[in-house]
């Protein structure tokens, strides 16, 4: 304990590098123990297919709700690339092929869209009065995710809204899409936003929140492609807080932590012991507990299954519509609600979804530069899966033959809406194996300590308190010396920097 530091950052994902950077501009001596090789946890960038010059994004894969006002006070080079395509989601018009097509912009070829579904007139009227609200809830509450947690009526009256604010933050969302949309499929597209990594029905608030979330980024909710995959914001983090003077130690497991009235104490597992004023901890709330000696709270299971793939051509749609525009934004597969719902039932039950429902973009459509010259000339692209509600429970008892099911259950389910099969365009090693990595919740848990595999580490909660106990930032610990700056903060859910920042805040005395 020769040296005292001023932090000491616990686990180096994109959050405890934002609290770093921020702490080390104000002139903090910042110490940061990664117990894996590398830094950046769920947002790492990885040569997957070692015979192929592809780095794809391994876990977390577009960027919402990193706030500009973070890039900017951090002055990071890394840029986000907007979709020509929101989504487009295949479905069977009086027994023929046909697709919705939702462009990034609201447009007429969206309009006409919508206007060939039965009632879609009236169903594109009620899409633009929802996400009209949506954006404007959007823009009065983001800026207030880097500022102290405000209360319910304090946010209440900054947004104003009643009706909004009725719809999002007191009446399950479920009760509104029934009410309002006719149409099960658009109703489908509305609610992945709810549950899409989480295990939740559309009637419990949980969906709200997960929603909120994902329509509530940097004031207008565009998720937007990171040029160059997730690796090149935590290339920029890392390169600033070296600069800066963070000491970054990887392979360094923390096995608990003590806290005294004068300082608080790091351990490690070579027995080494390191002092600090103030701890902050980018790892989950329960891997927290267990290092302060404390029984871990509880929370749903994380809920999501990945599927990389490196293809060597795009596939083509049974609808003519153009692969470089449906596979550009995000691509909607079995996600009516009727489907989400019964999925979430089947699996809350311990049974394999009879449905599965999933969603995929291509990143390469935006963003080339993943990519070697030779493979973008030679037509290659990536393309993500996600499935929805696939909690962990599901893959205890055969982790690899779970992933091989559901793989085989998406790719059939896809392979409905293409000309050809996916898998004659999945590119090919060598040895003959398809380029294809999969990762289930269990996967997450034992490479980054994702507990469950929940990549939100904790249930969602709504950016405020209920009452006024003190001037917070949402990531407080009942000891005075300990923060949460991951995911698991108020605030804190997703790619986002905002409990970083806010940990920082904090310790700064903001």
């Amino acid at each position: 304990m020769s040296k005292t530091y001023d932090a000491i950052i616990v686990g180096a994902g994109h959050n405890g590098l934002v609290a770093a950077v921020y702490l080390a501009m104000a002139g903090k001596k910042v110490l940061m123990f990664e117990s894996t090789r590398e830094v950046g946890g769920a947002t790492t960038s990885v040569k997957a297919f070692p015979e192929y010059e592809a780095n794809l994004s391994r876990y977390a894969y577009l960027v919402s709700l990193f706030p500009d006002k973070i890039l900017k006070d951090l002055d990071l080079k890394f840029t986000t690339l907007s979709r020509p395509m929101s989504s487009y989601t295949p479905y069977l018009l009086n027994g023929r092929p046909a697709g919705l097509r939702i462009s990034r912009k609201w447009d007429a070829d969206t309009e006409d869209s919508f206007s060939l579904m039965e009632g879609g007139r009236t169903e594109a009227k009620t899409w633009r009065w929802f996400y009209g609200g949506m954006e404007t809830l959007a823009k009065r509450l983001s800026p207030t995710l880097l500022e102290p947690l405000p209360t319910r009526t304090e946010l209440r009256s900054h947004v104003g809204m009643d009706d909004i604010w009725r719809m999002v933050f007191d009446r399950p969302i479920g009760e509104t899409l029934l009410e309002k949309f006719h149409s099960d499929l658009v109703r489908g597209i509305i609610l992945t936003d709810g549950v899409i990594g989480t295990h939740t029905s559309a009637f419990d608030l949980q969906a709200n929140r997960c929603l909120l979330y994902h329509l509530m980024g940097n004031g207008n909710g565009e998720w937007k492609v990171p040029k160059g995959g997730m690796g090149a914001l935590i290339g920029e983090l890392k390169q600033k807080a070296v600069r800066l003077g963070v000491e970054i130690r990887t392979n360094s497991r923390v096995v608990n932590i003590h806290t005294q009235a004068s300082h608080a104490e790091v351990h490690l597992d070579d027995e080494s012991t390191y002092r600090t004023q103030h701890i902050l901890c980018n790892a989950a709330p329960q891997v927290l507990a267990k290092l302060m000696g404390k029984e871990p709270p509880t929370c749903r299971e994380g809920s999501q299954l990945k599927i990389n793939l490196l293809l060597d051509k795009l596939p083509r749609f049974k609808s003519g519509f153009p692969a470089t525009l449906g596979f550009s934004g995000t691509l909607h597969i079995n996600e009516t609600m009727s489907e989400l719902e019964r999925a979430f039932e089947d699996t809350r039950q311990g049974k394999l979804p009879r449905t599965l429902p999933f969603e995929m973009y291509c990143h390469t459509l935006t963003d080339p530069s993943i990519l070697s010259k030779e493979l973008q000339f030679g037509g290659y692209h990536t393309l993500t899966m996600f499935a929805l509600h696939t909690p962990a429970s599901l893959f205890r008892s055969d982790n690899r033959e779970t992933c091989r099911t559901l793989m085989r259950q998406a790719f059939t389910a896809l392979n409905e809406h293409l000309e050809a099969p996916i898998e004659s365009c999945i590119a090919k090693s060598t040895d003959g194996e398809p380029c294809i990595e999969i990762k289930s919740p269990m996967d997450l848990e034992g490479a980054i300590g994702l507990p469950k595999g929940n990549i939100f580490h904790k249930d969602l909660s709504f950016p405020f308190m209920e009452n006024k106990i003190e001037h917070r930032w949402g990531v407080e610990t009942e000891d005075p010396r300990i923060m949460i700056c991951g995911s698991g903060a108020v605030r804190g859910g997703g790619v986002s920097g905002i409990p970083g920042h806010n940990a920082a805040m904090k310790l700064l005395g903001k």
